[in-house]
């Protein structure tokens, strides 16, 4: 069972870093284009938050049950160290994301603002997630 349990944890977090490199290409392709092709590239970036959000869940369930199964004390340094960041990129994305594409849906910055913006956020994401990572391979002895 805890083999089952690491294949889900993996692949949930697969899916919470993954569409993240699919949507550089897509901020690329955002500039200087029609309202409705925006607006269509602006559903998708979406539709990968929610998908990045919701692996994030199983990825968080599957965390709690291997360090439950795993016997490792949740004031291990690295068990804490990953909550932390955990914490931190929930907070970072439910504020990167969404308020500026609904910023710039009411026009108060621009498309280039809107590529910079997002394009930014999604680099310090995935910084978050790669740091959250190498707490949970590494499993440093902190303290």
């Amino acid at each position: 069972m805890y083999t089952f349990i690491i294949f889900i944890h993996v692949i949930s977090a697969v899916l919470s870093i993954g569409p993240f490199f699919v949507l550089f290409p897509l901020l690329n392709r955002m500039k200087g284009k029609s309202d409705e092709i925006l607006d269509t590239a602006l559903e998708v970036f979406q539709a990968a938050i929610r998908l990045v959000k919701h692996a994030g869940h199983v990825l968080v369930g599957s965390g709690i049950l291997l360090v439950w199964q795993g016997n490792w004390p949740w004031t291990t340094s690295w068990v804490i160290m990953t909550i932390l960041v955990m914490v931190s990129s929930i907070v970072f994305l439910a504020k990167a994301f969404k308020p500026n594409i609904r910023a710039f849906r009411a026009g108060t910055i621009d498309l280039d603002t809107l590529i910079k913006k997002l394009r930014s956020a999604v680099w310090k994401y995935i910084l978050l997630l790669l740091i959250m990572l190498w707490f949970m391979v590494a499993k440093p002895n902190l303290w």
